[in-house]
Formats: C-alpha cells, sequence, structure tokens
C-alpha cells in the first residue's frame, strides 16, 4: 500500500471527530452532526467544482456519521465519483463508502459496476484489489452476475500478481457462497487446483478455503486436490520453523494453512494410491508425535496452535476410520486432554473421543478412559463438558460396563443440571434396555429412572417399558411385584401411578396369591393416587378398574361402587364420564365369559425400533447415537461384497408411539400391504363396510391421538405449495361436505379412498391408497401439506406410509386432526412415487372442512327464535339465493343437513316446510354456536328451471357463517 502523503491527512474530519467526542450530551451531538450536514450538502450542491481531496474529506465524514447511528441520504454519487480517481486514498475512500452504504438495490449500481470492471482491467494490482475487496463486501446476486466470470480467469492467470490472486479466490468464495449457481465450473477448476503448488503461501491459504467449499459441492471435479494438498502439508510437517519464518506463528510452521489442507482432506476418503496413502500417514505421524514434544513457548499463542494442528488432524484420521494405529494414538492423546487444566481442551478432548468410541479400531482404546470420565462427570464445574461426558459414556457403553455406566449417570441424575435432565434420561432408557441381560434389572432401572427425575420422563420412555414386560413373560411377574412396592411410597411420581397403573391391570393376578398384595390391597393402593392425578391418568386408572373386574371377580362390587359415585357419572370431564359410564354399564351386564374376552391381556407388541431411541435421534441428530454394532455389520457386509443395498425410506428411521394401543384406546394398527380383492370393481369396497375393525372409535379429550413430534415419520405436514395442480379441487371437497366415507381420487394408476370421523374438535382420517396395476409402486410418499395460515388453526399427524406399494395391494395412512381454531381452506395431499421409471406427481385437496367439528345441538322452538334474535347482528347473519342444481327431495335434503353436522330441529320452524338447523363448531380455543334455516320454494316445484333455495346461516363470527353458507350452499 503506498505511503499516505501529508496532505492526505483530512484535518478538517479530525477536527469534526474531535467535536463529537467534546460534546457533552445527545442533544449537542445531533445539533453538531446537523451542522455537519448541511454544510457538507451546501458543498456537494455549490457551483464551485469540488477537487478529489475535499470530496474523500466530506465522503469520509458522511461515514463517520452513518456510523454513528444517523441515515445519510445523500453523497452516493460523489462516492462513486472518487472510483474514478487515480489516487489510492480517494479511491480506497469511495470503495469504502459503496461497501458500507450501498445496497444492492440501488440505482448507482450499474456504475459502479463499471468502475469496478475498469479497475480490474487495469492490470494494476493495487486497483484490483481493492475493487475485488469490494465485489466480496458487498457481494450481492448483482455483483455475482457482474463479475462470477471475470473472477476466475483473474485468478488463474499466469500474470496476476499473488496479492490479487489471494484476493480474487476469497473474493471468488464469497460470491460462490452467496450465489452457487452463479459461478460457473469450467476449465479454470483444473487449474485453480494447481494452486496449492504455488510458491507464495498466502495464494495456497487462500486457493485452499476455495477449493475445500467447492470439493464439498462438487467432489469429483476437485478429486486431484488430495495427492497435491499431502503433498504440501508433508513439506509444512516436516520442515523447520526457520523455514517458513514469514508463516511461522509462536514457533508452529503455518498452522492456518495446516489446519485448512486437513479440513480439505476430510472432503475425500482415504487416498486410493499406495504412495500418497503412505505420506498422508507420515504426515499424521509427524503431528502426533509432535504433540508429545515439550512446548518450544510457554506463551498460550503456542499451544493453541499447536492444539489446533493436532484436533484437526485427529478429525481427518476419524474420519477415515481405516487405520487402527493412528486411532488408538489419537485416543491416547486425546485421554492426556482429559485432566488438562484448560477447559476447552477438556471439552475438545471430550467430543472428539465420542466420535472415536463409535469406531470399532478403537472402541477398546476409549473405554480404558472411563474411570476419567466418570470423574470429569462428578467433578467437572462447566456444564458443557459434563454434557460431553454424559456423551462420551454413552459412546463408550457396551455389554461388559453398561451396568456401571447406567449407575453412574442415574448418580449424576440426582444433581445434574436441569438442561441435560431429560436427555440424561432418555439415554439411561435406551442404554438399559440395550444392554439388558438380566430384564429384573431393566425394570429396576427404569423405576429408579422415574422415582429421580420423573418430570423428564417422556411418555415414550413408559411406553416402552410396558412394551418390553407386554413381550417377555419371565419378567411380567417380577415387574407387578417391583412396581407394586414402589407405589407404596407415599409420594409417587405420575409417571410412576401410569406404569403400576397399565402393569397391575394386565398382571396384577401374579402377585394376587400374596396376603400382603391381595385384589383389594391392589385396589385400594392405586385408588388412593386417583385424585392427585391428571385426567389422561384418570382415565388409564379406571380402565385398570374394569381390567381388576375381570382379574378379580370378589372386588367387582367394590369397584362397581366407584365407578357408580357421582364424583364419575357426573365428571365434568367428559371423556372420565364416558368411561365410567361405559365400564359400569359393561361389568353389570356382560357374562363372564364376555368380560374375559374383552378385557383379555394386551397381545404382545410387535418388534421395531425403540421409540426412545427416535426421540433421541431427533434431538441430537442421526450421527450422533451411532450404534458400533451397526457400523460394525456396514462394515462386514461391505467387506463381503453385500448385493445392492435396500432402499431405507425416512419413513422407517421413527416408529409412531403406541400410546393408543398402551391406553386401551384401541389405535388401528398400520397396515403396510394388503392383498387386493378378487373382485374386479373397485379396490376400496370393503373399506367402506361398516365393520368396527377399520376405525376405532375416536375418545373425545383424549391426548393419544396427538402424539410427540417424535413420533411423526415420513409424511409430515410442511408449509409450502404444491408443484403441480390440484386435481378437480372444489369439486371433489363438494362431494364430502356431507359424507366422511368414499373415494377421493381416482385415474387409471392410482385409486384413493377415505374414511374418517370426527368428534368436537379432534377427528382422525385413514387414507387408503391402493396399487390399480401389477406394477409395483417405488418411493411412494405422501405429504400433506398446509399453508402458514392453515397451520396456525390446524394441528395435523400423520402416520407412515409403506415406500413400496405392491401391485394390486394397498397400504393405509392414518391423520390425526385437531382444530385449534376457524379456517377457511383445506390442506393439501400431494403424492409422489415412481411407477415405471417414471415419476409421478399428483395433489388433491383433503375434506378437511370447518363443518366437520360440528357437534349438533337439540332446542326448542322458543330457544332457538330466542337465539336466531340475538344474532341479528348484521356481521353474524350470512344470506344466499341460489338455483337448485338437483332435485328438491325433502329426505335426502334432510340427510344432508344431517350429514353436513348440525341437529335437524322438527316443528321448529312455523312453515313447515322449511329446514332448519343448530349446532356448535368446536375449536380448541374457541366454540362458535351456529344456526341455519333452508327456505326451498315450493311454489316453483312444478319446474325444475324456477327451484330456488335461501339460505341463512348465523353465527357469533362472520367468517365462520360466510364459511358455512358456501360449503352448504353446494350441496342442494
Amino acid at each position: 500500500m503506498p505511503a499516505v502523503s501529508k496532505g492526505d491527512g483530512m484535518r478538517g474530519l479530525a477536527v469534526f471527530i474531535s467535536d463529537i467526542r467534546n460534546c457533552k450530551s445527545k442533544e449537542a451531538e445531533i445539533k453538531r452532526i446537523n451542522k455537519e450536514l448541511a454544510n457538507i450538502r451546501s458543498k456537494f450542491k455549490g457551483d464551485k467544482a469540488l477537487d478529489g481531496y475535499s470530496k474523500k474529506k466530506y465522503v469520509c465524514k458522511l461515514l463517520f456519521i452513518f456510523l454513528l447511528g444517523h441515515d445519510i441520504d445523500f453523497g452516493h454519487m460523489e462516492a462513486v465519483n472518487l472510483l474514478s480517481s487515480n489516487r489510492y486514498t480517494e479511491k480506497q475512500i469511495g470503495y469504502l463508502f459503496i461497501s458500507v452504504l450501498v445496497n444492492s438495490n440501488s440505482e448507482l449500481i450499474r456504475l459502479i459496476n463499471n468502475a469496478i470492471k475498469n479497475d480490474l482491467a487495469s492490470r494494476n494490482p493495487i486497483f484490483m484489489g481493492l475493487a475485488l475487496h469490494c465485489i466480496a463486501n458487498v457481494g450481492s446476486r448483482e455483483m455475482a452476475e457482474a463479475f462470477a466470470g471475470e473472477i476466475p480467469k483473474i485468478l488463474v492467470a499466469g500474470d496476476t500478481m499473488d496479492s490479487v490472486k489471494q484476493s480474487a479466490a476469497l473474493c471468488l468464495l464469497r460470491l460462490y457462497r452467496t450465489s452457487p449457481d452463479l459461478v460457473p465450473m469450467g476449465d479454470w477448476t483444473s487449474r485453480v487446483v494447481h494452486l496449492l503448488n504455488d510458491q507464495h503461501l498466502g495464494v495456497v491459504t487462500a486457493a485452499t478455503s476455495l477449493i475445500t467449499t467447492l470439493a464439498q459441492k462438487n467432489p469429483e471435479e476437485f478429486k486431484t486436490s488430495v495427492s497435491l494438498a499431502v503433498s504440501r502439508l508433508s513439506r509444512i510437517v516436516t520442515s523447520a520453523s526457520t523455514d517458513l519464518q514469514d508463516y511461522t506463528y509462536y514457533f508452529v510452521p503455518a498452522p492456518w494453512l495446516s489446519v485448512k489442507l486437513l479440513r480439505l482432506l476430510q472432503c475425500y476418503p482415504p487416498p486410493e494410491d499406495p504412495a500418497v496413502r503412505g505420506r498422508l500417514t507420515e504426515c499424521l505421524e509427524t503431528i502426533l508425535n509432535k504433540a508429545q514434544e515439550p512446548p518450544k513457548s510457554k506463551k498460550v499463542q503456542h499451544s493453541n496452535a499447536k492444539n489446533a494442528v493436532l484436533f484437526e488432524a485427529i478429525s481427518l484420521i476419524i474420519h477415515h476410520d481405516s487405520e487402527p494405529n493412528l486411532l488408538v494414538r489419537a485416543c491416547n492423546q486425546l485421554g492426556q486432554f482429559l485432566q488438562h487444566r484448560e477447559t476447552n481442551l477438556r471439552y475438545l478432548a471430550l467430543e472428539s473421543m465420542c466420535t472415536l468410541a463409535s469406531s470399532e479400531f478403537s472402541h477398546e482404546a476409549v473405554k480404558t478412559h472411563i474411570e476419567t470420565v466418570i470423574n470429569a462427570l462428578k467433578t467437572e464445574r462447566d456444564v458443557s463438558v459434563r454434557q460431553r461426558a454424559v456423551d462420551l459414556l454413552y459412546a463408550m457403553c457396551d455389554r461388559s460396563n453398561a451396568q456401571q455406566i447406567v449407575a453412574e449417570m442415574l448418580n449424576y441424575l440426582e444433581t445434574a443440571d436441569y438442561s441435560i435432565r431429560e436427555e440424561i434420561v432418555l439415554k439411561v432408557a435406551i442404554l438399559a434396555e440395550k444392554y439388558a441381560v438380566d430384564y429384573t434389572w431393566y425394570v429396576d432401572t427404569i423405576l429408579n429412572l422415574i422415582r429421580i427425575a420423573g418430570d423428564y420422563v417422556s411418555e415414550e420412555v413408559w411406553y416402552r417399558v410396558i412394551q418390553i414386560v407386554i413381550n417377555r413373560d419371565d419378567v411380567q411377574g417380577y415387574a407387578a411385584k417391583t412396581v407394586f412396592e414402589a407405589l407404596q411410597a407415599p409420594a409417587c411420581h405420575e409417571n410412576l401411578v401410569k406404569v403400576g397403573g397399565y402393569i397391575l391391570g394386565e398382571f396384577g393376578n401374579l402377585i394376587a396369591g400374596d396376603p400382603r398384595s391381595s385384589p383389594l390391597i391392589q385396589f385400594n393402593l392405586l385408588h388412593s393416587k386417583f385424585h392427585l392425578c391428571s385426567v389422561p391418568t384418570r382415565a388409564l386408572l379406571l380402565s385398570t378398574y374394569i381390567k381388576f373386574v375381570n382379574l378379580f371377580p370378589e372386588i367387582k362390587t367394590t369397584i362397581q361402587d366407584v365407578l357408580r359415585s357421582d364424583s364419575q357419572l357426573k365428571n365434568a370431564d367428559v371423556e372420565l364420564q364416558q368411561r365410567a359410564v361405559e365400564y359400569l354399564r359393561l361389568s353389570t351386564i356382560a357374562s363372564t365369559d364376555i368380560l374375559a374376552t374383552v378385557l383379555e391381556e394386551m397381545p404382545p407388541f410387535p418388534e421395531r425400533e425403540s421409540s426412545i431411541l427416535a426421540k433421541l435421534k431427533k434431538k441430537k441428530g442421526p450421527s450422533t447415537v451411532t450404534d458400533l454394532e451397526e457400523i460394525k455389520k456396514e462394515r462386514s457386509s461391505d467387506m463381503n461384497g453385500s448385493a445392492e443395498p435396500t432402499p431405507v425410506n425416512a419413513s422407517n428411521v421413527s416408529t409412531p408411539s403406541p400410546s393408543a394401543d398402551l391406553l386401551g384406546l384401541g389405535a388401528v394398527p398400520l397396515t403396510n400391504s394388503a392383498p387386493a380383492p378378487s373382485s374386479s370393481g373397485s379396490l376400496l369396497v370393503d373399506v367402506f363396510s361398516d365393520s368396527s375393525s377399520v376405525a376405532a372409535p375416536l375418545a373425545p379429550g383424549s391426548e393419544d391421538n396427538f402424539a410427540s413430534s417424535s413420533d411423526l415419520a415420513s409424511s409430515e405436514v410442511v408449509s409450502e405449495e404444491p408443484a403441480d395442480a390440484v386435481h378437480d379441487a372444489d369439486e371433489l371437497i363438494h362431494k364430502f361436505i356431507c359424507k366422511n366415507n368414499g373415494v377421493l381420487f381416482e385415474n387409471q394408476l392410482l385409486q384413493i379412498g377415505l374414511k374418517s370421523e370426527f368428534r368436537q374438535n379432534l377427528g382422525r382420517m385413514f387414507i387408503f391408497y391402493g396399487n390399480k396395476t401389477s406394477t409395483q409402486f417405488l418411493n411412494f410418499t405422501p405429504t400433506v401439506i398446509c399453508s402458514d395460515e392453515l397451520q396456525s388453526s390446524l394441528n395435523l399427524q400423520t402416520k407412515p406410509v409403506d415406500p413400496i406399494v405392491d401391485g394390486g395391494a394397498q397400504v393405509q395412512q392414518v391423520v390425526n386432526i385437531e382444530c385449534i381454531s376457524d379456517f377457511m381452506d383445506a390442506p393439501i395431499l400431494n403424492i409422489q412415487f415412481r411407477y415405471g421409471g417414471t415419476l409421478q406427481n399428483l395433489s388433491v385437496k383433503l375434506p378437511i372442512t370447518l363443518n366437520k367439528f360440528f357437534q349438533p345441538t337439540e332446542m326448542s322452538s322458543q330457544d332457538f327464535f330466542q337465539r336466531w334474535k340475538q344474532l341479528s347482528s348484521p356481521k353474524q347473519e350470512v344470506q344466499n339465493i341460489f338455483k337448485a342444481k338437483h332435485p328438491m327431495d325433502t329426505e335426502i335434503t334432510k340427510a344432508k343437513i344431517i350429514g353436513f353436522g348440525s341437529a335437524l330441529l322438527e316443528e321448529v320452524d312455523p312453515n313447515p316446510a322449511n329446514f332448519v338447523g343448530a349446532g356448535i363448531i368446536h375449536t380448541k380455543t374457541i366454540q362458535i354456536g351456529c344456526l341455519l334455516r333452508l327456505e326451498p320454494n315450493l311454489q316453483a316445484q312444478c319446474s325444475v328451471l324456477f327451484q330456488m333455495y335461501r339460505l341463512t346461516l348465523r353465527t357469533s363470527k362472520e367468517a365462520v357463517s360466510q364459511r358455512l353458507c358456501e360449503l352448504l350452499s353446494e350441496q342442494f
């Protein structure tokens, strides 16, 4: 950079800054700034032309004022004019002003681009550097469009100076990060790789950053960079600190370049060339050896630079995972850092060892540090380090040390930081299940977990322990005995009551022979907790009581007295009231054989991935919970030459929570593949029969229909617009306004059928996809799409679907629905699949409309018209007079009004030909009363051309009245 002469000192700028600093108040500062702005404005508008120095000075003042937080609305043109100056200081200030104040939408951007092009073409390295810096600082899409093709030419040109090459590489990197689609890959890509051999290490450093980013997106284009990077790294690692004096940092040669080269090598697998691979191994061994040498300086900068290279080398060793000797050495080196006095080093060591623990080569070496890690868990002051220690214990756990690690994590859980308790609970539950040799130990561990941290035990944890107990006959008696003893504590967590209620309801008979746990004592123990529990737990306990009626007939009368009490039969909660009434009636009228059939033990659950593990993967990311046994299987299959891998769909990752099954609500099991009916008619004829086995009743108020986010699978609700047109959207919707079952869509390939049920603000929809061809559908992916506005009004959760649909087969998908508030639009079902190698894509609207959440309300004539008058505001009433689309039929009209959801009120309207209805729209946030009146024009019945209806809707919300009127008008 040229030296600044005395004339460039800009004394006026120094005086102005001094005045601002000497201001005693904010008002004085603003006054001084306004005075200066007025002076600058007059100078810019004056008749006398300003010289370059004056322009530069005033532009600097404007820049300073802007940096103080004041708006600047003039001076931009003067800054652009400075770009054409041949003086460095003036051009520099112009570029600085533009980089800070000019946005990409400015009208001056074309003038700026022209000035930049002139500087890039000037071949003056100083001017080229300023132009490249400006492009990188602004980094807009317009800049990328203008210069993305020019900068690579500058970068690889043979006559470009080193300083300009550095700037060009970093400028191109900036443009690629902001607009990757505008940076063309071409001949320059092969030439830029050779910059790794450049004599100037600054150029190599900048080029390495660029190549690393490009290689992540285009690995094949930059594959040749591996050998060059290894060669350059070898020269740096083996050089003495005196060889690279300009790039040696506290006795560490070129640490930043070394780190970048090691990071570049992590974009690729181990080199195939034995010579390159051997040279890289030597480099890594040298780095590990240097870490053992005594420090050449006591300053922290030396150790930081040295450790930065070391940790990046260890990351590369872990990434390659192919050299057992290096992996073990890296583990031993990290083990030394576990007791280092520097907190950051301990954190990084624990984090790196978590990854090492997943390698079969270094897993045993990591396990040797178990005592040090446990000690860190107990004594470490920093919570983030303790969390990494928990992660490492989880990663190093296997059958040989599982009980020790689980015990230590349980001990730590009692004093653990609240922010990491839930994660520890999940990991303890997973380890206890995964490495349980004796399932009595597993039951003890989970109950202990609930006792210590019950508030952090998610539903997935107690669901899972119940699944395992039901599936294993050898542990059922022990589980019943253990939960019975745990429930005798004066204070029990509610999750323990849930587990106890469920297990005793299923297996209480296994301990009933002991006088200390007789049927009556079991019942009294559970019922003593009843009044302390929430509504869902009380509902579960009522199910346990009716199970007791079947298991222990001798206490049937006692249980019936409880069910018959006013607190149950007249409970304010509709769920508890309904269960009490139904269970009491069942116990009264059903014979012993019927009771034994209805209330038999739960069958074993199908084997599937643990929902706890799925939740941990969702919380931490799949890469952080890698299973060592899975890695070994993958490695052995690769070595043995496995067949082509089966495609894995995301729906296989997360298993739906079995909450509905566990609480006895009879959720429908997922049917992955059902054979097609023999009839040549509709594939879905059997779906729409009245068989109760297809759709289980929906319990009102049940939380089980809305599982946690970890229960969702591949068919998630997303907020976006579908790519293609929606097939006959309104016509399909109108077909389902007054009915819940039928064929939604059908073409020559696919048939989509629906069966749905709604109660209050909850609903459940079963979607049946039928393959009408004899060829498999592959990558079958249904997605429910909601607009942003609709997402705030409807809560939709979908169950997974098998990605392969065999020819002539049918798969089923369950959609749980919760209405949060009133809504106008309907969600869209987008389906993509491959048929015969061709991607098929179609979208249909799902008939989830506001009237589905209607609950009919019976009213007398007096009550109806009294309420009708109360809703007489113009904003509450919507009326529509329309021509009849179908012949007028009284019975069909009645059926449609009932199907719409409202109650049909007979003999309410003075005119017997009119139809009157009433109901309540239920949402989670509000209940909206609704009255409707349909008046047919009977005098015109002789002529179809003049048949008319007048429909009047009155509700407490104008938007609801309008929407319901639109929906119902289409039905007549």
